[in-house]
């Protein structure tokens, strides 16, 4: 694929491939799996998976836009409204699109100054790590019952003099 017909996703995916060192899919795997072994890594296949759903919307939205606008198509008044919504939704496609793969692009960069880290500032990466991951589900716990809720002050009590 030439690069000038690469999409945004084309290119995240050669970024976090030439990063990581292991084709998508791989990746993919690794970055589901609990608890989080790569922050950076599951960070950059959310973003990748964002970013995928801006390229299928950009995708619809462009094949609408040529065939609102195709050669030797005039079209009709009730269109151009039609028109003007889906050039404005493609443009913001396009632009979250670059947003994400900046995000992405910033993840890589972290991730080189990561591994170019000497022994003392990676360990202090890795401890920081491992603080950001919760150290135990959020929420109530399943095998604690709820806290009682406080008893309701007597009204009788406080009203007498």
């Amino acid at each position: 694929m030439s690069d000038a017909t690469a999409t945004a996703l084309d290119h995240a995916d050669a970024m976090i491939e030439k990063a990581w060192g292991r084709p998508i899919a791989e990746l993919e795997q690794a970055a589901a799996h609990e608890p989080v072994e790569d922050p950076l890594l599951r960070a950059a296949m959310r973003t990748r998976e964002h970013l995928t759903v801006l390229d299928s919307s950009a995708i619809v939205l462009q094949s609408r836009l040529h065939a609102l606008t195709r050669p030797g198509h005039v079209p009709a008044f009730y269109e151009l409204d039609r028109i003007t919504d889906t050039a404005g939704s493609l443009r913001t496609a396009y632009a979250e699109a670059s947003t994400a793969l900046k995000a992405i692009r910033i993840l890589v960069t972290a991730r080189r100054h990561t591994l170019a880290a000497d022994g003392t500032d990676a360990e202090r990466v890795r401890a920081a790590t491992a603080r950001t991951t919760p150290s135990r589900p959020l929420g109530p716990a399943a095998d604690r019952p709820a806290p009682s809720a406080p008893a309701a002050p007597a009204l009788g009590a406080a009203n007498r003099r």
